[in-house]
């Protein structure tokens, strides 16, 4: 049985059954007693607990999703980083995976695949706006609810763009799967939010064609594949996949960054056309050769993305190429067309060289735009603005009321003109002073941990919860966790503890009658504890069943009393009355139980004593008795009477006397009876 199951984490969350297994963390539903509410507990395996790069990663997913707030990501409610057990409280999602439902479905509608995307693509819009790119976007993070809702999960290797971009390191190349990372991700280069652009592409096409679109042997000959090859076009898979859609997959796809779309919100922008007019066909080219076909950039779009330059040049090279594979002759051409270059850049020399002495656009002049208050980042992506205007970051300042990216200056300011091309110098905010929440160790007095949270400038709100673990007063835990990085004045919750937990009065259940194993596992999954266990011989109860217990059933008790129990031996109890001779003689008895000796008396003078009780004792229920005596001071014993006894019913099935009493008279000396007589030692 899993170790968590049945436990509670910190007194609060009630583990209740293993809902997944990844790579590094177990996910269980779990039961919040304070809140009320089901939730899914993420716990990191004890064999990573001491690695740096697991435990970084683990930190890395709370403090990511922990600043997003969208309803299509999943919520953290709690997180924990203790030394023996790590763990982050999520929103319970009663779903599958989307990777689950496509191999369930084998082909997804097409209609249905965009409801999935634009899902994917409004969250990951969220995440970027947050300086937040994911990295691991595959289907098995993709969360399907019943009604169709998609929740992205697991951002367990999630960057924060702009302020930890930097390579891939080789560790990090083997992260999240390889059939959906972007050729970037698979180069070990900067990636950023067109790195999430690409998975979603990748998702996309598997959707339209129920197929991935690389498959190998091993991942790095896939990762090779997302460098260099083109995949299969989804129309000659599913030929009702519309040229549109197909389009965007593509555009998505593209190896190179710089012609893929720059946003989530560029590519919803598409979609939101497609969905309006199903037919529609973008300003994207096929170029159809005798080699698979490729897309390629047409020179202008209808929305205004940046015209590619080299269509003319590339086309001319390949249809070169072309004509040398068919035998035509390819130098004279070459040479041709290489001429006609030569000439049209001298032209271009000469006309720009007559802009410049007549007055070209460098000379024209422009009005300043105002960009104080506007996002640097919509600037970078102005490419109207970028231009007529070359914008410079002069400096970035901390601010607690100005967001991050945020222009706060400009120089020069409006209204005024400037030449084309001209500087226009920004100050850009920050964002607020970023603080290390300090360490806090459990136990700590509240008043001691407040303090040192304070001085480092957060807010602190303290939240009271029991604790059977915790002294009153003193601190259970903190959220967000000790080293998470927080914008200064964020508020801190404390938890702290309130005293052991009330324990509630239940009625102990009835244990009597059943096996010792059983009634301690009753009683402990009742809330009791087994106490004093005694041993007993009784006639009805087999060895090791509960003949009694104390506090009785149905007593109503607290949680956690103990239950003493009365356990039977297995050995019953038997009193049998034996007549004795009327002989004042002095006389030995010796007693067998199935042949096998167990009871002797020696010199008893029975008179006037007509009889004597023997308590016998065993664990059989029907058994035979034979009863033994001799004259004491003799060796003779005589067979004197046998009884077969059912001990569980109380009573002799039938008795036979072997020796008469007269044998054992004081007036006839020694025994001379023809009766059976037996000279042995009866302890054999």
């Amino acid at each position: 049985m899993d170790k968590y199951i049945g436990k509670r984490l910190d007194g609060r969350y009630e583990i209740r059954e293993i809902i997944g297994v990844g790579g590094m963390a177990f996910v269980y539903k779990a039961y919040d007693t304070i809140d009320d509410r089901i939730v899914a507990v993420k716990i990191l395996k004890d064999e990573f607990l001491a690695n740096e790069e697991f435990t970084r990663r683990f930190k890395n997913e709370s403090k990511a999703i922990a600043i997003l707030s969208h309803p299509n990501i999943v919520k953290v409610f709690d997180v924990s980083f203790g030394d023996r057990i790590q763990y982050i409280v999520m929103e319970y999602i009663d779903g599958i995976t989307l990777k689950e439902y496509i191999e369930q479905q084998k082909d997804i509608r097409w209609k249905e695949a965009v409801h999935f995307t634009v899902q994917i693509l409004r969250a990951l819009q969220h995440a970027h706006d947050k300086g937040i790119v994911h990295r691991d976007i595959k289907p098995q993070n993709i969360m399907l609810l019943p009604d169709g809702t998609i929740k992205v999960t697991d951002f367990g290797i999630a960057r924060f763009a702009r302020s930890d971009i930097r390579l891939t390191s080789a560790a990090e190349k083997a992260i999240g799967s390889v059939h959906y990372i972007s050729p970037e991700q698979a180069r070990g280069e900067i990636t950023d939010e067109k790195a999430d652009i690409y998975s979603v592409g990748v998702m996309l096409y598997e959707m339209l064609s129920g197929r991935l679109p690389f498959e190998a042997d091993n991942a790095v000959s896939i990762a090779i594949m997302q460098m260099q090859t083109e995949p299969k076009r989804i129309r000659e898979i599913n030929s009702d996949i519309p040229d549109g859609l197909e389009e965007i997959t593509v555009k998505a796809m593209q190896k190179d960054p710089a012609k893929r779309y720059q946003s989530a919100a560029e590519m919803l922008y598409d979609i939101d056309e497609f969905k309006r007019n199903p037919s529609i066909h973008f300003e994207y080219k096929y170029f159809v050769d005798e080699t698979p076909t490729r897309f390629v950039d047409a020179i202008t779009r209808v929305k205004g993305t940046d015209a590619s330059e080299n269509t003319d040049e590339q086309n001319d090279e390949e249809n070169a190429e072309q004509e040398e594979k068919k035998g035509f002759p390819v130098i004279p051409i070459l040479a041709a067309v290489a001429g006609a270059f030569v000439l049209v850049a001298l032209i271009f020399i000469g006309v720009a060289a007559l802009l410049g002495l007549f007055g070209g656009s460098d000379t024209k002049e422009v009005m300043v735009p105002n960009l104080v208050g506007k996002d640097y980042r919509d600037i970078q992506n102005d490419k109207d603005l970028n231009s007529k205007f070359r914008i410079i970051i002069q400096r970035e300042e901390i601010s607690d009321t100005v967001p991050k990216y945020e222009i706060m200056k400009q120089d020069p300011l409006p209204p005024r003109k400037v030449k084309y091309h001209s500087e226009i110098k920004i100050v850009v905010s920050s964002g607020p002073k970023m603080v290390v929440v300090p360490e806090v160790s459990k136990n700590e007095h509240k008043d001691v941990v407040e303090s040192r949270l304070r001085d480092a400038e957060f807010e602190v709100e303290i939240t009271y919860q029991t604790s059977n673990e915790v002294a009153e007063d003193f601190v259970i835990k903190i959220s967000p966790a000790s080293g998470v990085e927080l914008a200064k004045g964020s508020k801190i919750t404390m938890f702290v503890s309130s005293g052991k937990e009330p324990k509630e009065n239940k009625k102990i259940p009835n244990v009597v009658a059943t096996s010792l194993e059983s009634a301690k596992n009753v009683l402990e999954n009742a809330g009791f504890v087994v106490g004093k266990i005694t041993y007993e011989n009784h006639d009805r109860y087999d060895k090791d069943y509960v003949i009694s217990q104390s506090p009785a059933e149905d007593t109503m008790s607290q949680v956690g009393t103990k239950v003493d129990l009365v356990v039977s031996t297995g050995y019953k109890n038997y009193i049998l009355t034996v007549p004795l001779p009327e002989t004042t003689a002095s006389l030995d008895i010796c007693v067998y139980i199935d042949g096998r000796h167990v009871l002797e008396f020696d010199d008893l003078n029975f008179v006037p004593v007509e009889s004597k009780q023997l308590e016998l004792k065993t664990q059989k229920e029907e058994y035979e008795v034979l009863i033994k005596l001799r004259k004491h001071g003799t060796n003779d014993w005589s067979s004197y009477r046998k009884y077969t006894i059912n001990s569980v019913n109380q009573i002799i099935v039938e008795q036979e006397q072997l020796t008469a009493d007269s044998v054992f008279y004081e007036n006839t000396g020694s025994s001379s009876s023809t009766e059976e007589t037996d000279t042995t030692d009866p302890m054999f």
